[in-house]
C-alpha cells in the first residue's frame, strides 16, 4: 500500500519565495512606523486587525472594566501561574550575584545585574489568547525590577481580551496597549508620538 500524505511541506524554493514576501512586508511596515508613527500603527491596525480605537493605550478605568469581565476562578488561576513564574524567575534572579573583587591592590574587577531601564513584552492574541504569553515576559521583566515595562496585544474578534489584559496588568505592566503584530513591535522598537520606545 502506497503512503498517502495528508499534508506536505513547501520545498525549498517555494519556502525561499515566501521568506522574501514575508520580510518585505516587516520591511515595510517597520519604515511605514519610522517615517508616520501613530499614523501608520493605525493604518496598520486598520488593515491587520480592523480595530480603530480612540487610543490604543488602556487607561486605568479601562483595565478595570476589562478586569471586572473575568471569572474570579480565572483571576485566581492567573495570579496562581504568576505566583509560581515570579517566585522561579526571583530564585533565577538571586542566583545572579553581583561581585566585585581586588585582584591587586587599585585593581577591582567585577560585574553587575542591571536590569534596562524599559522592556516592550509582546502577547500574541489575535486567533488564540496567549495569556501564558503575559505570565512569561511581563512578570519576568518585573521580577527583574525594569522600571517601564510595557505590554501590546491584538484584539481578540475586535476588543481587548480581557484575561490578557488581566495578566499583563498583574504581572507588573505599566502601560498596556492593544495593538497586534508587526505594527506593535514596531511601535515598542522604535517609537512613535505617544508610545515612548523600549531598550
Amino acid at each position: 500500500m502506497a503512503i498517502k500524505y495528508l499534508k506536505k511541506g513547501k520545498d525549498e524554493a517555494d519556502r525561499a519565495v515566501d521568506d522574501a514576501k514575508v520580510s518585505k512586508i516587516v520591511e515595510d511596515t517597520l519604515q511605514a512606523i519610522a517615517e508616520r508613527g501613530d499614523k501608520a500603527v493605525r493604518d496598520f491596525s486598520i488593515k491587520f486587525d480592523n480595530y480603530n480605537p480612540t487610543s490604543f493605550k488602556l487607561s486605568s478605568a479601562e483595565i478595570e472594566n476589562l478586569i471586572k469581565q473575568v471569572s474570579k476562578r480565572d483571576i485566581e488561576d492567573i495570579k496562581f501561574a504568576q505566583s509560581q513564574i515570579r517566585k522561579f524567575a526571583q530564585s533565577q534572579r538571586d542566583s545572579m550575584l553581583d561581585i566585585e573583587i581586588e585582584t591587586m591592590p587599585g585593581v577591582i574587577l567585577g560585574h553587575k545585574n542591571i536590569p534596562v531601564q524599559s522592556v516592550g513584552c509582546y502577547v500574541p492574541g489575535g486567533k488564540f489568547p496567549m495569556v501564558a504569553s503575559a505570565h512569561m515576559s511581563v512578570v519576568t521583566a518585573s521580577v527583574a525590577k525594569v522600571p517601564r515595562i510595557i505590554a501590546c496585544t491584538p484584539p481578540f474578534k475586535g476588543e481587548p481580551n480581557p484575561a490578557v489584559i488581566a495578566a499583563m496588568h498583574f504581572g507588573g505592566a505599566h502601560e498596556i496597549y492593544v495593538i497586534g503584530g508587526i505594527q506593535a513591535v514596531g511601535a515598542m522598537s522604535l517609537g512613535t508620538e505617544t508610545i515612548k520606545s523600549v531598550d
